[in-house]
């Protein structure tokens, strides 16, 4: 092995490390998000049921069955809460009706419901189209729906992606692998991703430094192409 292979073998290496602890980070990231948002919620239910039972003892005595009562209530709202889906799934028809500010998240909620259906290297992908998402989503508050830049955002993320997907999972599973005009649906699929996350993050920073102009000129940049390919 030469001096160069040895190179290009460490830098792959690198690269996997470096893909694999983006995804872990991100992964540990929304898990952290869901639990505090359900801790918090648990929190919230259960306070009111204890608010609520003070000022029922005030009036009624509740005595040892009904504190009983009480507790198995708390336990079970907390369960529920802590266990049980918090936001209905997100089907993919909907994106297209999702007000703007809340596209982003309502997108990366249907990608994680899509993730485990893709190749390895596309959900690395998904996950930094996740995170880019998630930067996008406040930078939208104060757009006009009617905008040129918002049209183009909402075709990319509501419309182009989801499309993108939807025909990468009507190819067969056997065939994804199988290259077909030099590349196989697998890859075109990686191919599209990636353009995707770059594409969404010269959005943001376009959107972050007003250059609304530049980012209007942008046009289709995927159009058919990967969804005829793929």
């Amino acid at each position: 092995m030469t001096d160069v292979d040895r190179q290009i073998a460490r830098a792959g290496d690198l690269l996997d490390r470096t893909r694999a602890e983006r995804q872990a980070l991100t992964a540990r990231r929304r898990q952290g998000v869901s639990v505090t948002r359900r801790l918090a919620l648990a929190g919230t239910a259960d306070l009111a049921i204890i608010v609520a039972a003070i000022a029922v003892g005030w009036f009624v005595p509740i005595g040892m069955g009904g504190a009983l009562l009480v507790a198995a209530l708390l336990a079970v709202v907390t369960a529920f809460l802590l266990f049980a889906t918090l936001t209905p799934a997100v089907r993919v028809e909907q994106l297209t009706q999702v007000p703007l500010k809340a596209l982003p998240a309502k997108t990366e909620q249907w990608l994680d419901t899509q993730r485990k259906l893709l190749p390895a290297p596309a959900q690395t992908l998904v996950d930094g189209i996740g995170v880019r998402l998630e930067t996008l989503s406040p930078q939208l508050a104060s757009l006009d729906e009617g905008e040129p830049v918002a049209i183009e955002v909402r075709k990319l993320i509501g419309e182009q992606l989801p499309e993108l997907l939807k025909g990468y999972a009507k190819v067969p599973a056997p065939l994804r692998g199988v290259a077909r005009n030099g590349k196989s649906p697998d890859a075109q699929l990686s191919d599209a991703l990636r353009l995707i996350d770059e594409e969404i993050g010269q959005m943001s920073a376009q959107i972050a430094q007003g250059d609304l102009d530049s980012l209007e000129t942008r046009g289709r940049f995927l159009e058919i192409k990967y969804r005829d390919e793929v």
